[in-house]
Formats: C-alpha cells, structure tokens, sequence
C-alpha cells in the first residue's frame, strides 16, 4: 500500500518516508528478506499475546456476517499480515460451518511462510470487491510517512544521522495544519490516511478495523513517537533494515481521510474487546474445587485477557472501526453509551 523506492539501500540522506519505504520494504528490507523472523521475532502484539484476540477477531466477524445477511461467501481481509498467525487463530475459532464459507486473504509484501494453512490466500494488495470484515491490526504504524520540523522535512542517513531538508510542501503543510499544528518536530500522517482510504476502497459492503499504537488531536506527543524495535527491545530507529521503524498513528486523520466511506468510529482497545467478550475476571474461587482444571484454565484466560486490556498497554491500544454499507455491529453499538463513549467522526 505505501510508495516503493526500489533501491537497495540509504545511503545520502533522505526524507523519512523514503528511508522507511527502503529499511522496511526494500530489496532486504526488514519485513520482507528472506528467512526473517517475522513480527513475531522481534515484538510482541496482541495477536501473538493470547488466542483470545483471534477469538474476538472471530466474534466480530460473525457478527458482520449477521449484519451482511449470511452470504454464500464471507472475505476476511487481515492487511500487514505478519506471516498469518491472526488468520489462522480466527479459522481455528469459528464454528466449522462458518469458517467453510470464509475467503481468508492475508495482505502482506513479504513471502509466504512455508505450511501456511492452504485456504489462506497470500496477496499484496486488498481484493477488490471484498464482502466481509477487514482488519488492519498494527499495520498503519509502518505505514511510512515524512517528520517535519520548524516547517522543514527532516532528512535522514542510512546511519540514523539527521539534518534539515527543504520546506514541506503545501499538501503536508496543509495537513499539520489541520491536524498537528504549532512549532517543533511533527510527523505528516498524510500517507496514512491515503494507505486507510485506500484499504477501505477495497471494502464493496462490511466493516474495516484498525487497531495501532495511535494518538488525536487531544493529546498529540510533544516530539513524535518515531522509533525502532529489535529482538524484543527499544532500539534507535536507523533506516538501516536490521530493525523495525515504526510511528504512532493519528488515528482520528485516518477516520475523515478523503475517499473514506460513512461513519467511523474511535475506541480503545480495552473497551473494544470487552463488548467483544474478552474479560479479565477470575473465575470464582468455588470452580477450584469442584473443577481444578477448569480453574486453572480460567485463571489463565483472565491472565490474558488482562494483558490485552491492559492500561497504560495493549488495552490503550485504539480501534478505528469503519463501516461500509452497513450499521455498525450490534456487538460494538452499546459502546456508544459509555462513560467514554467512542468518538464518530463523519
């Protein structure tokens, strides 16, 4: 979904946007050489933290299904797919006469992992025409995108080294002002919105999720979020393709992004998985001795279940959910009556 340079590496300095394009995606970018580890390999998502997630993932898709009618066929779009693993969780957790009518796509640049489950289908774009649910989970966030600072791109080496380039142009000035004005350095989530717009686009009726690291316009960070991870650490973020660069998203540009269909709405994670039936109560203490092996699983769901909901982590997550032809799912409606109701944006 984002630009491609085709070079092999940075070497003279750059704007951020094309540094990332060529660390992340290049010809041994991180995400896309051969034999790499994968997401998975260097940090930690919802998707790897607990089944959980790909049972809510599950739980959402059969309640768009409900919402669409119960078609002959089903799409489930997961974009920046990783090497599958949420496809093949939410497979795995739908009844078996539902997951017979899914059309799985896994949206990923990189090769397809070897033993992948057959029916799931390895593609670089969205399909066209997709009937179904869309999820996008912590694929924005390396999307790339341009840093500005003082009004001028910042440019950057293939060693992390940064300097000044020339004067931001009047589309990525005219989108800091809307959406992340005032002085110091900023990232143009310009590119974001055109890559969700785009997604979206490809969606003919259903619902489209992202879920990121995100900011708003409320509480944009002072001096960006711009950074690298590797082998499970915080590392600098050098375009240099030995580790993942990465931004936080401004998620609520994305939900008004030109080309964007309907209503979206914006939650946090804790609450989007909560009315998706993901909780992290203990079960009661009488099950232990009436069951121990069902108390001991239940005090493992909770255990999950607690670090997906987690504040001031996975739970502070944000979800843009979008629909396209169709109401928001019954599922996630009673949100809008909370103490802090997600926000529609239109």
């Amino acid at each position: 979904m984002s630009e491609q340079s085709g070079q092999g590496s940075v070497t003279e300095p750059v704007r951020w946007r094309e540094a990332m394009e060529t660390a992340l995606y290049g010809p041994d970018g991180f995400y896309v050489r051969p034999g790499g580890a994968g997401p998975a390999g260097h940090f930690r998502t919802s998707v790897h933290a607990s089944p959980l997630y790909a049972g809510a993932v599950a739980r959402l898709l059969l309640a768009v299904d409900e919402q669409l009618g119960r078609p002959g066929e089903l799409d489930l779009v997961d974009v920046g797919a990783g090497r599958g693993e949420l496809l093949t969780g939410v497979l795995a957790a739908l009844p078996p006469q539902v997951a017979a009518r899914v059309r799985p796509y896994a949206v990923e640049r990189a090769q397809r992992p070897a033993g992948l489950d057959g029916r799931i289908r390895w593609v670089p774009e969205p399909p066209r025409g997709a009937v179904g649910l869309l999820f996008a989970n912590e694929w924005l966030d390396n999307v790339p995108l341009d840093v500005a600072e003082d009004g001028r791109y910042v440019l950057v080496g293939r060693d992390g080294a940064e300097s000044p380039g020339g004067p931001v142009s009047a589309s990525d000035r005219e989108w800091l002002e809307r959406w992340w004005p005032g002085p110091g350095r900023r990232e143009i989530g310009r590119a974001r919105d055109e890559a969700w717009a785009a997604a979206v686009g490809t969606l003919e009726r259903g619902l489209a999720v992202a879920v990121d690291y995100a900011h708003t316009a409320a509480n944009r960070p002072a001096y960006g979020t711009l950074a690298g991870f590797r082998g499970g650490r915080e590392v600098a973020a050098v375009p240099d393709g030995s580790c993942d660069v990465t931004a936080h998203v401004a998620l609520d540009a994305c939900a008004v992004a030109p080309g964007g269909a309907g209503t979206a709405l914006l939650m946090s994670q804790r609450e989007a998985l909560g009315a998706l039936g993901v909780s992290g109560a203990r079960p009661p203490l009488a099950l232990a001795s009436t069951d121990p092996v069902a108390y001991v699983r239940g005090l493992a769901s909770a255990g999950e279940a607690a670090e997906l909901t987690a504040r001031g982590g996975l739970g502070d997550f944000l979800w843009l959910v979008q629909p396209v032809g169709l109401p928001v799912p019954d599922l996630l409606d009673p949100l809008r009556g909370a103490s802090s109701p997600p926000r529609p944006f239109p």
